[in-house]
């Protein structure tokens, strides 16, 4: 089976209702999909996701020149390919946008893989477990008041889910305090929760505010501080011990990770499928992270999370949100808290192309 050609197209789906984090003021989501075709007549299908449709020529351009790269390849020699890749983006460097085309093609590499020898992903890995747990983040934002939130909270409930996340970083300590009271008061005290600051805080208020919200029994704090200020999140993880500091979607490849762990400066991972190089590096940053005793919690593509989170013992919870799932004919299974890790091969889900012509950008 040989790589023959690719087809990025890129999509914009339009929000019900804006939202905002400490540091973004969202509209829509976008993104810029994949079919890779072969010889054999399979087809490989990933995504890369924006915020606003403005960055999307780049990806596309971007995926377009590293597909010439592997163009007549082995999708199944990961990787090969993986290395062929990273060697050719040298130029570009090893953060950005490269990483992201470069991740796209890996995860389209083993959605083939997958395909090709008719098995789910995460049996390829080496298979861990069918379920996983899972968190509700697509909501509790910044921008919603605190009944709009007790209401969303609730629903999160009735849907199956756990445990959930809220986002914090308002304009004063107290207002965050009271938001997360609220919502700490209105569910029950078995459902975890998590809070994200969106790298939206400096280290002094991230201190003081983390230390009033250690009462609340949070799982987590993420994103206290801009994620290149590790030595900053290594000071605000040093002087919260009761709670956990969880940061790294937004960083590249295992010399990132690999950083972050050197400066004790988390106590969750959480790669990104597009940021850390796709299936092939999530795995090998995955490894590193156990021999530190540091848990996993992959960032976003819910989808395609499901497959790593199956293989990998030191994964502890796939974040749901919905932004991209009406572009998939199959949609994700939640009960009682977990996720159900498909067994249809590849990654487990395929795009739905009527979806993406109503979605699509010229």
């Amino acid at each position: 089976m040989k790589i023959t050609k690719i087809n990025p197209v890129m999509v914009e789906i339009p929000l019900a209702k804006p939202l905002a984090t400490a540091i973004h003021h969202i509209k829509s989501v976008c993104a810029v999909t994949l079919s890779m075709e072969t010889d054999a007549g399979l087809v490989g299908e990933a995504y890369m996701f924006t915020l606003g449709p403005s960055k999307l020529k780049v990806i596309s351009a971007m995926l377009l020149s590293l597909g010439e790269v592997i163009e007549g390849e082995d999708p199944c020699l990961t990787e090969r390919i993986w290395d062929k890749l990273w060697r050719n983006i040298n130029f570009f460097g090893h953060k950005g946008i490269s990483i992201f085309a470069l991740s796209v093609l890996d995860m389209a590499c083993w959605d083939l893989k997958g395909k090709s020898l008719e098995a789910p992903v995460y049996k390829l890995l080496g298979g861990h477990r069918q379920q996983v747990p899972v968190y509700a983040s697509g909501g509790l934002w910044l921008s919603q008041d605190i009944d709009e939130l007790q209401e969303e909270a609730a629903d999160f409930v009735r849907q199956g889910f756990r445990a959930m996340k809220m986002r914090i970083g308002s304009h004063t300590i107290e207002q965050d305090y009271a938001r997360v009271r609220a919502l700490r008061q209105a569910i029950d005290p078995e459902i975890v929760l998590m809070v994200d600051a969106n790298q939206g805080l400096s280290v002094d208020h991230a201190i003081r505010l983390g230390r009033r919200l250690e009462e609340f029994d949070l799982f987590w704090f993420e994103e206290p501080v801009p994620v290149y200020d590790q030595e900053g999140c290594a000071r605000v993880k040093a002087a919260l011990p009761g709670l956990k500091i969880a940061s790294g979607e937004t960083e590249y490849t295992l010399y990132g990770f690999k950083d972050l762990l050197e400066y004790k400066a988390v106590d969750v991972l959480m790669p990104d499928l597009a940021r850390v190089g796709g299936v092939t590096e999530f795995v090998k940053v995955a490894h590193l992270a156990q021999a530190h005793q540091v848990p996993i919690s992959p960032h976003i593509f819910s989808e395609q999370s499901l497959q790593v989170m199956g293989a990998l013992p030191n994964t502890i919870y796939l974040e749901h949100i919905p932004w991209f799932s009406c572009l998939f004919q199959e949609t994700i299974t939640i009960r009682d808290g977990l996720a159900e890790v498909p067994s249809r091969p590849g990654m487990g889900f395929t795009f739905d192309h009527q979806a993406l012509a109503k979605y699509r950008l010229d």
